[in-house]
């Protein structure tokens, strides 16, 4: 079965891909024509128990995939599944924008010492700004991904920002894993 999701923008190439594995396919052409969509991609089929092979022709990026005989990824465990964080702003509060930033750090830094850590955390709108380099927060997210924490960094805030190439922590994803992953918790925090 071929997908063809060149020209789509995210995201649909995941949306498209997920559709024909839920029709129950077991072997997949996907075409695409940027890495934000290979890397999405990607992601999807690998979690569904897929082997991925990506090979480039010019503009186009053709991913050929093959579930597995193992079928499913492992779920992830309970201890990770309770929350979700959803964050929009690169500070915390209302219009003063130097205590906003303080009192963000100081919230990412406490959810990075709590015994029980949240699942994802995904950033989007200006939230996308707290993951790279000069972020004064930017540590503590690293902190999170390293004890487990899924950081999803929303791909079509990146372009808006022109910032892609420059986050340093997270996977840039798009709006349907984002929202998939925030539905899926027991729990969700938006700020």
């Amino acid at each position: 079965m071929q997908v063809n999701a060149m020209g789509k923008l995210c995201p649909e190439p995941v949306i498209m891909t997920k559709a024909e594995i839920e029709k129950g396919a077991t072997e997949l052409e996907i075409l695409v024509d940027n890495d934000i969509a290979v890397s999405n991609v990607t992601r999807l089929l690998e979690g569904k128990g897929f082997s991925v092979e990506l090979t480039r022709s010019g503009n186009e990026r053709k991913l050929t995939a093959k579930k597995t005989a193992s079928g499913e990824a492992a779920a992830p465990s309970k201890h990770n599944e309770l929350l979700a964080i959803l964050i929009a702003h690169d500070v915390l509060g209302g219009n003063d924008k130097e205590l906003g930033e303080v009192l963000m750090k100081a919230f990412l830094g406490c959810i990075s010492k709590l015994s029980r850590q949240p699942a994802v955390m995904a950033f989007m709108n200006e939230g996308v700004k707290l993951v790279l380099p000069e972020s004064s927060a930017c540590e503590y997210i690293k902190e999170l991904e390293k004890n487990g924490t899924k950081i999803l960094v929303c791909g079509t805030c990146t372009n808006h920002f022109d910032i892609t190439s420059k986050i340093a922590v997270g996977t840039v994803s798009n709006m349907f894993e984002i929202m998939e992953m925030i539905t899926g918790a027991d729990n969700t925090l938006i700020f």
